[in-house]
Order: structure tokens, then sequence, then C-alpha cells
């Protein structure tokens, strides 16, 4: 009932302007004779006989309900999408990121794209087309309760479904489809056609396409009634839950082409797939954005997107992905210093500026702060590893060049992590076949600009190619290549003490470089990645007991591949990896989604902080402990033991920005909580 309350005030607000828009079409329509579209009289005509003679009552919607529908379904989306902790400020409502004229647009596209297809095949899209693409949506769905809130957002109408979810996918699968097949460019020319000139879009009548006008026509001369075949699918796993070291393919319908070395990122709610090279020689300026609660691709717009390239680094804002910098159609085969953001919920490129950027460069490092995107390091052909660097803010377009004072000695392919405070940057090479690495590092702060070498006492050796993760505490750095070595070995570096301690190499994976590591919130998982040969094995490491689990299982996974992406899906305990290659230069369009359900913690921890007389003080609160006392952890150092009463007051001591990651363990053990983070904005 809230829900259908929801939709109506969408419908109310649109109404106004899809009255004026519906006015300009209808006029149109009525001057224009579309060639090869004749009106399709048959179809109105059996609408309005079966509307007659069955319990089904004809049903349509109209525009102004369909873009409410689409409101809707961008709120859920919008909802899930991942608002940094970093990010100062609360995350925006919808109507702040997407205009109402963005989404009348999306539902005038797809509309189109349906009208083309019928215009193409000389046959509208069936009912049975559309109910088996609901059926295929919750039998292959990875993301249950995100599919689950979409169908709730619909009213659970297997109609309204059919017409607004099931139809945008499908006709946006059919069209890349016979835009693949069809050699004539008449399909082109009917979609291009389309764009010119308005259709009456609104006027699409699922109940005589159910089962298309002939079979209508049939069924009425044979004294069939007609039933609405339209029926709502149970979603597979309602509960969300998968088993645990197993994998599950990605699919490849739609899917981008294959590429390696491209940039992704994870929304919350869809992995983004953008750039990479096949060939060699053969740049994407074009992407994909992968759907768990669909198992669906949809292509990203090419309008205004960056040129082709390989090698882009890639930040999520909340809103945007950001991508900059690499090597490819660049003014020629060359490096980049330009860049775009992506908006997925309007599909949309904005271009970076280059007033300012840092030089052109592939092979660098890059984070999110919260507020800016900061770049750090790479190549070009002159210079084989920069100690220079910018931060962007995609609020004013502009850059500001990051230090080079105390700065870390120039390198390519430096792993990067954002710790909340400060951008950590270690490890690399220096030469011109990168197979010489670096063991240094250094800590950026971008509130005082200004770098602080980091310790290198204990710290892993030399390497370039590895993999790093920050874990709220500490950053694992681990495999890599140095000098003809592929590396089994990694360190922690925890930022708080300055120090090192080596990772366990008991049952660690062999060593590797070019591979991808994930953290899950309480494990690394590493996949993937060279030796030689490619790898399509990988295992978990566990940082609270400096050990390594079961290796990954190798039933299912995805073939041998390095230089792919790979994301971790927070809610959904499942790692996403997809591209990359083998031994020869085709990327891969393949991937595979991996489980690493471990269950949740035992105990349950939740944290609230407030100024009290100028001072951070943070309020934790726990169930689920059944020990005498409790030991509470701040930023990873244990700060008290106390009695297990449910409730700890911290008094930090404090009194400007920061962010604090909490943990508490029953006492002297590793039966430990969730992490729960408190920001102090200032």
């Amino acid at each position: 009932m809230k829900t259908k309350s929801k939709t109506s005030g969408y419908i109310l607000r649109s109404s106004a302007a899809a009255l004026l828009f519906s006015c300009a079409i209808v006029a149109l329509c009525s001057a224009i004779n579309l060639p090869n579209n004749q009106p399709n009289s048959s179809a109105s005509q059996d609408n309005a006989a079966f509307s007659s003679t069955t319990t089904h009552h004809s049903r349509s919607l109209s525009f102004a309900e369909r873009v409410a529908y689409q409101t809707v379904i961008e709120d859920v989306y919008w909802r899930h999408r991942i608002w940094p902790d970093s990010n100062p400020g609360p995350k925006p409502p919808l109507d702040k990121v997407i205009s109402q004229a963005d989404i009348e647009k999306k539902v005038a596209e797809y509309l189109r794209n349906s009208q083309a297809l019928e215009d193409y095949w000389q046959r509208p899209l069936t009912g049975y087309q559309l109910q088996a693409e609901m059926e295929r949506m919750t039998s292959n769905t990875k993301q249950p309760e995100v599919l689950q809130e979409l169908f709730e957002a619909l009213g659970n109408d297997p109609f309204v479904i059919a017409e607004c979810l099931a139809r945008p996918t499908l006709t946006t699968r059919l069209t890349a489809d016979v835009l693949a097949q069809d050699k004539t460019g008449r399909f082109e020319s009917l979609r291009t056609y389309e764009l010119q000139i308005a259709r009456e879009v609104a006027a699409i009548d699922s109940t005589p396409n159910v089962f298309g006008v002939q079979v209508l026509q049939r069924m009425r001369s044979n004294g069939q009634t007609f039933h609405r075949p339209y029926h709502l699918p149970v979603i597979a796993s309602p509960s969300g839950g998968c088993t645990d070291d197993t994998w599950t393919s990605t699919t490849l319908t739609n899917a981008p082409p294959g590429r390696y070395l491209a940039a992704s990122v994870w929304t919350g709610a869809e992995m983004i797939v953008w750039g990479g090279e096949t060939g060699p020689g053969t740049f994407f300026n074009s992407g994909g954005r992968y759907d768990p609660s669909t198992d669906s691709w949809v292509p990203t717009s090419i309008i205004n997107a960056p040129d082709g390239r390989r090698r882009p680094s890639a930040v999520w804002t909340g809103s945007e992905m950001i991508v900059w910098g690499g090597w490819g159609d660049c003014g020629g085969d060359s490096f980049c210093n330009t860049g775009g953001r992506y908006n997925p919920t309007t599909d949309s490129w904005t271009a970076t500026s280059t007033t300012n950027a840092p030089s052109a460069r592939s092979r660098h490092g890059a984070i999110w702060s919260g507020s800016q995107m900061i770049v750090w390091g790479g190549r070009d052909f002159d210079t084989l590893g920069f100690n220079t660097g910018g931060r962007y803010d995609p609020d004013t377009n502009s850059w500001t060049a990051t230090n080079l004072t105390n700065a870390p000695v120039g390198r390519q392919v430096p792993t990067a992590i954002w710790t909340g405070s400060d951008m950590i940057v270690w490890g690399g090479c220096v030469d011109e076949s990168c197979n010489q690495g670096v063991s240094s590092g250094g800590m950026y702060n971008p509130l005082t600009n200004s770098w602080i070498l980091i310790g290198t006492t204990n710290a892993p050796s030399a390497r370039t190619n590895h993999s790093a993760v920050w874990t709220d505490s500490e950053m694992i750095v681990w495999g890599g290549y140095n000098n003809g070595s592929y590396l089994d070995t990694g360190g922690r570096y925890n930022p708080t003490t300055d120090s090192w301690t080596a990772t366990s190499t008991t049952n660690a994976p062999s060593g590797r470089s070019e591979h991808t590591a994930v953290w899950t919130g309480s494990e690394m998982i590493v996949w993937g990645g060279t030796n030689g040969s490619p790898l399509n094995t990988g295992g978990r490491y566990t940082p609270e007991t400096d050990s390594w689990g079961v290796a990954t299982s190798t039933t299912n996974a995805p073939s041998s591949r390095y230089e792919h992406i790979a994301v971790w899906t927070d809610s959904e305990i499942e790692m996403i990896v997809w591209g990359g290659r083998e031994v020869s230069f085709a990327g891969l369009n393949t991937g595979g989604r991996y489980c690493a359900q471990s269950g949740p913690p035992t105990i349950t921890l939740s944290a609230n902080g407030r100024k009290v007389g100028g001072i951070n003080t943070v309020r934790l609160t726990w169930d689920g402990a059944t020990s005498t006392d409790i030991d509470v952890y701040r930023d990873g150092t244990l700060i008290i033991t106390t009695p297990n009463d449910g409730s700890y007051t911290d008094s930090t001591g404090d009194t400007g920005r920061a962010r604090y990651t909490y943990e508490v363990c029953e006492a002297g053990t590793s039966t430990c909580s969730n992490n729960a983070k408190v920001t102090f904005r200032q």
C-alpha cells in the first residue's frame, strides 16, 4: 500500500510534463505519415473486441505512468548505490542526481527501441517473450533481495513488471543483437528515424501484444477466451544466500566485447566496466553495466565518452565513476591526460578538465578521498616513473597538483589505497620493462597537501604488479613480480604505528603477478594472474589469524586469465571477476561470481558519535557476546578490556576531523564483531 501511494505521487507529479509531451507527439503524429509504418488498426480492434468478451479488460500504461514506475525503479537502485563513508555530507535524494527529463528520456528510449524492433520484424514483442524475460530474471538473479525490492516498488503487479522492468531489459538486449546481425543498416536507420521524429511512444499497449495480433484473431475466430499470461514468478533463493567457495558464471548475453586492462567500479547496485584493449592496438571507449539483480548487461553510452584507452584509473564517488589517464587513442597512439565522469543513473558522460591536470600518463594509481580523485605516479614515453600527481574536484571540475616535498621516488604501477584520511602508495617499478620492483612508499594527506615516507623495516621485498587492499586498519600487499621471480609473500602495514608484519606463506596461493584482490570485510581474496602462464586459482587470507584458508575452488571457475578486473559486491558476499586475457592478445568477455559466505559475526556492534565538551566521543553498543569481559579495539588497537554489559563510551581525546573504526571481541579470543565506523566532519 505504501509503495502504491508513492508511485501514485510520482504519477501525479509527472502527469503535467507528460501531458505536454504527449500533446506534442500526437500533433506530430497526426501530421506525419511515417514510411513503412502504417497505423496498426487491427491491434486496437482486437483489443476492443476482447475487452468486451473476457473477464480481463484491456489494459495499457500511459506515458506518465511509465515515467512514475521508472522513477521508483531508479529510486531502488539509488538506495543501493554506495555513498562512500569518506564523502562529506549526507547522500543526496534521487531528484538531485537525475532530473524528470532524464527519466522521461529513459522511458522514451525503451519505447522507441520496442517500436523499432516491431517495425524491423513486422511483429510486436509478445507477452510470451516478456513473461520469459521475467522468469529469466527471477531464475538467474544474484541479488534476490534487490529484485524483490524492484517487484515491490512496482506493486508486485506482473503486468507492470513485464512492461516497466522486463521490456526495457529485453529490448536493450534484442536491439544489441539486431544491430550486431543486421548488415543492411535498415534497423539502424529505423532507430535513427525514431530519434529524429517523435512517435506516439505512449501508445504501446501490451494487451494486443500479448500473443500478437494474428494469434488473437485466430483465438477469437475459434471462440477461445483470452487470459492474460503474465504471472509473478518466484524469485530464486529469496534469502539471498549462496554456497561458500562456489562459482557461477556471468551471463554472456549483451556483455561488452572481450578486453583486458579495463577499468571497473562497484556502485552498490552494479559493476561498471569501461575501456581496455584487445588486439593489441584496439582500444575501447565503450563498456557495460552488469546488474546482478537481473543478471543482465546494459552498454554504457559512448556519447561524449573519453577516447578509447587501456589502463585508465577509475574511482566511484557515490554518484559517478571517474576515469582518467591511460594509453590509447589520445591524439593517436599516446598517453592520455584526459578523462570523464560517467553517471550510471543518466547513462551520460561529462569530460574532466585538462587545465592544470597532471601530465599525460599510464600505469598510475588513483583513489577517491570523499571529495576528490587523487592520482599519482605512472609513466610516459620519456619518464619511466613520475613522482607527481593531482587532485581532481568534480564539483568545480578543477585540478590541484600534489606536493613534491617528501614525495616517494617516482614509479609506475604503484598500488594506492585510501585509509579514510590519507592515500598510501607502495611498490611498483622504475625500468622500461618493469622487471625491477621497489619496496618503498609514502602516505599523502590531501588536507595538508603533504607526504610522509612510510617505514621500510620488515616491509615486503621489492615488487611490481602486486595487489593491495585496505582492511579499515591496515594495508595488505601481496604477490607480484621482481627480477624473474613470481612472489607468494606479502605484508600488513599499520599506518598508526608505521609498522609492517609479514603475511604467512603457509597454504598461500602460488606466486603470481597481475592478479586481482578484494577485501570482504574479514578476508582478502586473491585470484587469477600469471606465473608465466595464466592462472584460475586463488586464496583467502584472514589477517586476524594471519592464515590462508582453503584455496578458492576451481570447479566452474572462469578460465585462466590475468589483467582482468574484480569487484566485491558488499552485502551480496560475492566477488565478481570479468575480462582479462589468456596467452593471446584477444580479450575475454567471460567472468564469474565467487561466493565467500563466511556467515555473519556472532557479535553485532553499532557505534554513534557526538561531541561532548568538544571531544569526539563514541557510544558503542553490542549484543551476542557470552564472555565475562570484552576487548574494545579502535583502529585495530586494543584500547580497553571492559565488562560485558553491552555498552562502552569512548572519549577519544580528539577534537577535530577524524574517522574511527571499532571492533569488539570476547576478551582474549578471536570471536569478534563486525567493524563499526564513525566519522567526525569537524
